[in-house]
C-alpha cells in the first residue's frame, strides 16, 4: 500500500483544548518509552497533563496479538488537567491489534495514525481480523495517516549499515518524530535524553535521533497540516520549579523525605509483585537513609519491616492483590505489640491473579477489617500522583502517633500515571518528632500510655534501663507481662481501638472540594477516582447543575464531618472502582441511604460517563 495521507481542513480555531493523544502497540514496540517521551516535551511546553500507562499482564505476548498490545495516553491544556481524558483525538496504532483493541478510544473524526506495515494477511489474522480496516471503509469515520514506518525507518538508517532487526528497534522514535511534527514539538529533549541514556553505546543514540529526525521530515516532506497546540502557557499557574512525576517516585521520594525529617533510617522490605515493585526499583537508587531489602516472601518481607520497627528504625513494606492476604497475620503482629510499621497496598484487579496491570480499588475493606482478632490500624489513601509524596510523610508520623501499622492504598493507575509536579520545599517541612523516654530503671513500664494518643513508649532494644519483654501474646496493660485474664484483655483491646479512634479528633474536619454546602448530590469518593469525578462535577456546576464533591484521604477513622455532610444533602452517591465497599461502610457507619456508582473494567472512570450518572442522579432528587 502506498503511503497516504488525509487531514481535516477544518481551522485551528476546531481543535481547542484539552488534547488528548494514545499510542498503541505491541509491549516490544517501545510505546511506554515514545509515550513518557511526549509526556517530557508536553511538561517543556508549560502544559499541564495528566498520563495513564496501560499495559498488558504478559511479559511479552505473542507479537502482533490482541492480548500483547501495549497503550500508554496522555490528556494536555493549557488550564489544569485532572484526567489522562476519555477518548483521544490522536491514536497512533503500530500494527492491527493495537488498532483493534484501541480503536474504541478515538474520538469521531479524531486523526488515526496507523503503521501498515503489518497490515499483511498474517498481522490481519494475529488480530482476528478477516479484512484490512485500512481498506474496508471501517475507518471513515476518522482522519488517516498511514506509512509503511518499518521500511521508511530502516530507509532512514541505512548510512548506518544496522541490520534489519536493529534499524526496526527506532520505529518508535520515527512515530514519536512524526507525532512531535504535528504538534510543533522540538525534538531536543528526546535528543538529548537519547545522548546522555546511550552515552556508552553512542551508535544505539545515533539510530533513534535519526529514525526520529525522518519522522519529523516526513511530516513537512507530505506537508501534513500540524494540530495548533497551546499558543498561551498557563504562565499564572505552571509550577516554576517541578519535574514528571509518577505515583512510585512520588512515594520513593515521599519515604526518602521521612528519613531525612526524622534523621534515621528507614528500611524498606518487600517482595516482587506487580504493580508494587517498581517501589523497590526506585529506593533501591538512594544511597542515604534508606535501606531495601528484597525477601524470599511476602511473610518474610512484613516480618523484616516490622523487625525494623523494632530495633529502632521506620520498616516499611509494600505489596499488591494476594501479597496483602500474606501480610495480614504478621500486621496483626504489630498491632499486638503496638510497633509502628508503613504498609503500602498498590490495589490491583483481582481476586487471585486478577488482571495485575489494571487499577482497582477493591482491597478498601480487607485494609480496615482484614485481620483475625479485633485489629483496628489507621487507612490512608492519597487522591492524586503527586499527593504519594506527601501521604507517606503523613503515614509515617500517624505510625509514630500511634505506634500502630498503616496501611496506605494506592492502585495501578496512581503508580504509573505521571503528572507535572512541584518540588516541595524540603526546608519548609516540619521534623517528625520520634518520642523520647528517660530511664526509669526497674520502673520502666513498656506499655504505658501517652494520656493524649494513648501510644506506648517506642524503645529499641539494648536502651539503658529500658529492658522490657514483648511479644504477640496478650500483655498485661501497663506492665506488658503476659496476661490470660479476661478484663484485662477487654481492656487491652478498647486501649489499641481508642487510640485508632482519637486519630479522627486529630485529623482536620472534611472540607468540599468543588460544589455548594446545600446542592442536590453529594459525590464520594477516595483515592484515585478523584480525577475524574473532580473534572465531572466541575463541568457540570458550570452548566448550572449544584453538585458537591467530597474526596476521602483518611478512611479509617472517618474523619470529622462526615456524617453532618451526610445528613446536608438529599442524595449521596459514591463512586468507587469495586462493587461498594465504601458505600458500605458509610451505610454502617452512619444509617444513611448511600447510594454506589460501580465499575470494575480494570480502567479508570470515564469522565463523560460520571457526568451522566451525577445528572440522573441529581435530577432525581429534585422530582
Amino acid at each position: 500500500m502506498a503511503d497516504t495521507a488525509v487531514v481535516s481542513d477544518a481551522p485551528d480555531s476546531a481543535r481547542t483544548p484539552p488534547l488528548v493523544v494514545r499510542f498503541a502497540g505491541d509491549s516490544g514496540d517501545g510505546i511506554q518509552l515514545a509515550g513518557s517521551e511526549f509526556a517530557k516535551s508536553t511538561a517543556d511546553a508549560k502544559s499541564d497533563f495528566m498520563t495513564f500507562p496501560d499495559y498488558p499482564a504478559e511479559i511479552r505476548a505473542p507479537a502482533g496479538t490482541l492480548f500483547g498490545v501495549s497503550a500508554y495516553q496522555i490528556q494536555f491544556a493549557s488550564d489544569e488537567v485532572l484526567t489522562p481524558g476519555d477518548k483521544a483525538d490522536v491514536l497512533v496504532a503500530f500494527n492491527p491489534a493495537a488498532l483493534t483493541t484501541n480503536l474504541q478510544h478515538l474520538k469521531p473524526g479524531g486523526l488515526l495514525i496507523a503503521d501498515e506495515t503489518h497490515f499483511d494477511a498474517r498481522g490481519l489474522k494475529k488480530a482476528k481480523l478477516e479484512a484490512n480496516p485500512l481498506e474496508d471503509g471501517t475507518l471513515d469515520a476518522f482522519q488517516v495517516i498511514t506509512a509503511d514506518v518499518v521500511k521508511r525507518t530502516i530507509e532512514a538508517l541505512a548510512p548506518l549499515e544496522l541490520g534489519r532487526k536493529q534499524a526496526t528497534r527506532a520505529k518508535n522514535f520515527w512515530v514519536l518524530g512524526l507525532v512531535y511534527w504535528l504538534f510543533g514539538r522540538p525534538l531536543s529533549t528526546t535528543e538529548d535524553w537519547l545522548n546522555s541514556k546511550f552515552r556508552k553505546t553512542p551508535e544505539v543514540a545515533d539510530a533513534n535521533i535519526m529514525a526520529m529526525k525522518a519522522g519529523h521530515a516526513y511530516g513537512e516532506t507530505v506537508e501534513l497540516s500540524a494540530i495548533r497546540d497551546f499558543a498561551e502557557p498557563r504562565i499564572a499557574k505552571h509550577k516554576a520549579a517541578s519535574r514528571i512525576i509518577s505515583g512510585t517516585q512520588a512515594m520513593a521520594y515521599g519515604i526518602a523525605a521521612i528519613s531525612a525529617l526524622g534523621k534515621r533510617d528507614v528500611v524498606y522490605c518487600s517482595y516482587p509483585i506487580t504493580p508494587a515493585s517498581v517501589l523497590l526499583h526506585a529506593l533501591a537508587r538512594f544511597d542515604a537513609g534508606i535501606r531495601t531489602f528484597q525477601a524470599e516472601d511476602e511473610i518474610a518481607a512484613v516480618s523484616a519491616a516490622l523487625g525494623a520497627s523494632y530495633a529502632g528504625s521506620i520498616g516499611i513494606t509494600a505489596s499488591s492483590g494476594p501479597g496483602l492476604s500474606l501480610k495480614t497475620e504478621a500486621i496483626g503482629l504489630g498491632v499486638a505489640v503496638e510497633l509502628p510499621l508503613i504498609v503500602i497496598d498498590v490495589q490491583r484487579g483481582g481476586p487471585s491473579t486478577g488482571m495485575p496491570t489494571k487499577p482497582e480499588q477493591s482491597d478498601l475493606t480487607m485494609a480496615i477489617y482484614g485481620r483475625h482478632g479485633e485489629a483496628p490500624l489507621p487507612v490512608l489513601a492519597p487522591a492524586t500522583p503527586d499527593e504519594c509524596f506527601w501521604i507517606m510523610i503523613e503515614a509515617a508520623r500517624t505510625a509514630i502517633q500511634t505506634m500502630s501499622p498503616v496501611i496506605v492504598l494506592s492502585d495501578a493507575y496512581l503508580a504509573n500515571a505521571a503528572s507535572d509536579w512541584e518540588l516541595p520545599d524540603i526546608d519548609a517541612i516540619p521534623d517528625i518528632d520520634w518520642p523520647e523516654h528517660k530511664a526509669n530503671g526497674e520502673d520502666f513500664e513498656p506499655f504505658s500510655r501517652d494520656p493524649e494518643t494513648l501510644a506506648r513508649p517506642w524503645v529499641a532494644p539494648g536502651t539503658p534501663g529500658h529492658a522490657h519483654r514483648i511479644g504477640g501474646i496478650e500483655k498485661s496493660s501497663g506492665s506488658g507481662h503476659i496476661s490470660y485474664d479476661p478484663d484485662n484483655h477487654q481492656e487491652m483491646t478498647r486501649l489499641r481501638a481508642e487510640k485508632i479512634r482519637r486519630l479522627a479528633d486529630r485529623w482536620s474536619e472534611v472540607k468540599l472540594e468543588d460544589g455548594p454546602d446545600d446542592g442536590d448530590l453529594l459525590v464520594i469518593g477516595w483515592g484515585s477516582t478523584y480525577g475524574a469525578i473532580a473534572q465531572a462535577v466541575k463541568e457540570l456546576n458550570a452548566d448550572g447543575k449544584r453538585i458537591s464533591h467530597l474526596h476521602l484521604r483518611h478512611l479509617n477513622p472517618l474523619p470529622r464531618g462526615v456524617k453532618e455532610l451526610l445528613e446536608r444533602f438529599p442524595r449521596a452517591v459514591t463512586a468507587e472502582l469495586n462493587t461498594g465497599q465504601l458505600c458500605s461502610i458509610l451505610r454502617s457507619e452512619f444509617l444513611k441511604p448511600v447510594e454506589c456508582i460501580s465499575q470494575v473494567t480494570g480502567q479508570p472512570f470515564h469522565v463523560s460517563d460520571l457526568k451522566e450518572e451525577f445528572v440522573k442522579r441529581s435530577e432525581a432528587s429534585q422530582s
